[in-house]
């Protein structure tokens, strides 16, 4: 079982829409039993409140749904709980790293870089545009599962 958490700030907009893509991806390929995937935020700013509404519209257009999920916050004991710790932006990176202490395995990753970019994925808390952020989250999460069944991990 390949075990994937994703991470974004307050885990109502990034994080949770990668984690239903990531689900939804994995489901219409057959291999929803190979895996276990989260995701949570850094900070405790948005604890226990649903997703954003901007991200269950953008997803439920897709026939993608979100319901029973709340945020919640990953905890420095979580590191080895996990395969892949992957944040949406810079700062999630920064802010996994001083909660996980060292990344000893290397486990912890920016989205966008499974596809080969080193940019962010824009918080549409603040820029309010959902589609662009589904279209870099969409990005990102087929490249992680394209990388992991072409490098042999999941089948």
């Amino acid at each position: 079982m390949i075990k994937v958490l994703f991470i974004c700030h307050g885990n109502i907009c990034r994080s949770p829409m990668a984690e239903f893509v990531f689900k939804d991806l994995v489901k219409k390929a057959g291999l929803a039993d190979k895996f276990h995937i989260e995701s949570a935020a850094t900070s405790t700013e948005e604890l226990g409140n649903p997703v954003h509404p901007g991200t269950r519209n953008r997803l439920r257009r897709e026939g993608i749904s979100t319901d029973g999920k709340y945020a919640r916050q990953i905890r420095k004991s979580e590191y080895n709980d996990w395969d892949y710790l992957i944040g949406m932006d810079s700062w999630n990176i920064r802010n996994m790293n001083r909660i996980f202490g060292d990344d000893k395995d290397g486990k912890i990753y920016k989205l966008l870089s499974f596809a080969g970019k080193s940019g962010d994925i824009a918080d549409p808390w603040y820029t309010g545009n959902f589609d662009d952020t589904y279209r870099d989250v969409l990005e990102g999460c087929e490249a992680l599962l394209h990388m992991l069944i072409s490098e042999g991990k999941v089948y």
